[in-house]
């Protein structure tokens, strides 16, 4: 009887996962998440940091990050059993303004963030923050 369940529990197990829609089995991939500093020097020097950007969910702050222009912020995340994950940054430009915005949410980007390496692209810029799904198209999510 206990080698019938060692054998019988994991093709459960295997053939129960195989018929999770699509959406349900994604906890499985590793996202990228990059936020890119793309805002104009103006009156600050080359190499001093003219955005600061702290990311964090409702389980694990990533920390503070001084950017200078050019600079990429990078973190991963999987998305939980529940498909509740969420990681929010706050960005500030030095002198200037501040925004919040929602840098990955599951239900929102499971699908929109696979279709270029599990990546999802943020550029903080003069007149707001944009959204790339593929790096090369890029849409204001989050104006000032």
């Amino acid at each position: 009887m206990g080698n019938l369940k060692s054998v019988a529990l994991p093709l459960l197990l295997a053939v129960s996962i195989m018929h999770l829609p699509f959406s349900e089995s994604l906890w499985f991939f590793n996202y990228h998440i990059h936020v890119t500093n793309d805002l104009p020097l103006l009156n600050s020097p080359p190499g001093k940091p003219n955005l600061f950007l702290r990311c964090k969910s409702k389980n694990k702050d990533i920390g503070e990050r001084a950017m200078v222009k050019g600079q990429d912020y990078t973190w991963d995340t999987k998305i939980n059993l529940s498909q509740t994950t969420l990681f929010f940054c706050n960005a500030r430009w030095e002198g200037r303004k501040r925004r919040s915005f929602d840098a990955f949410v599951a239900n929102r980007d499971d699908r929109r963030c696979s279709v270029y390496h599990m990546s999802c692209m943020w550029s903080v810029r003069e007149d707001g923050i944009y959204f790339s799904r593929n790096n090369a198209t890029w849409f204001n999510e989050y104006p000032w």
